[in-house]
């Protein structure tokens, strides 16, 4: 399968490393013109704009969990392109809160930072990103879910909760927006070898994790980008609501 991104323009975001670097490494080298998003790594994402094959590519940087940021990043980026053919919602954040040990304050703290970065900002961008795609007579959008969406996560359970509410977003749109030609898909990935990984996780906390998978390694975040850029190809539209496991086989759904 070919997966050609020739004249298509996609905007990633948070695609400053990690995953969201290898996808926007991976859309530059199929043709496509990439739009960076980042909040505040600006020395990552120039360095990650330089890295790009082709030409085209440009740099936005926008905080994506402030609802007026959601807004201008896309109006930026159009105003740039002159449309949006590929939206890919990479962007997220994990912050640890077990409810037997913080305190209220930081229970709901972790609960509005996560639910804001994680679904809220998403279901603006795909709001906003699908209205244009309709305009322009269809597009394709990218939603980064997680394992944790299914497994659940003790440590970190409003992480859980914004991935399996984007799964519910990502199907929901899949459904009204397949007649605008619009096709919908969903990543989830299980721990994948990124700067967020190696400054997170503790050396035990890897073994243990190692442990979970038959391969006994992360994800590299390159196979991640593959099942993202399947997902955003014009072959598989009829794939639109699908939900990709990439997790190495360490956690499987029935």
């Amino acid at each position: 399968m070919p997966m050609d991104f020739k004249d298509k323009c996609v905007l990633v975001t948070g695609a400053s490393r990690g995953i969201g670097k290898a996808t926007a490494l991976a859309f530059a080298e199929k043709g496509a013109k990439v739009g960076i998003n980042f909040r505040s790594r600006i020395d990552e994402a120039e360095k990650t704009l330089i890295e790009l094959s082709g030409n085209g590519h440009q740099l936005f940087q926008r905080d994506i969990s402030i609802k007026k940021e959601a807004k201008a990043l896309i109006d930026d980026f159009v105003n740039a392109y002159g449309k949006i053919d590929v939206l890919v919602n990479n962007a997220g954040i994990a912050i640890t809160h077990k409810v037997d040990e913080v305190d209220f304050e930081e229970w709901t703290s972790a609960w509005e930072q996560t639910l804001q970065t994680n679904l809220f900002a998403p279901a603006h961008l795909c709001y906003l990103a699908a209205h244009h795609m309709i305009k322009a007579g269809g597009g394709s959008i990218v939603n980064v879910s997680s394992r944790g969406a299914f497994r659940g996560e003790p440590d970190q359970p409003a992480y859980g909760a914004s991935k399996a509410g984007l799964n519910a977003l990502s199907q929901s749109l899949a459904k009204k927006l397949a007649p605008h030609h619009i096709h919908i898909g969903v990543v989830a990935p299980g721990f994948t070898e990124t700067d967020m990984a190696t400054e997170t996780l503790t050396a035990l906390e890897k073994e243990k994790m190692l442990q979970e998978t038959p391969f006994h390694r992360m994800a590299k975040p390159g196979e991640v980008a593959h099942a993202i850029l399947f997902l955003a190809s014009d072959e598989s539209a009829y794939s639109s609501g699908t939900i990709i496991d990439v997790n190495g086989a360490s956690y499987l759904r029935s």
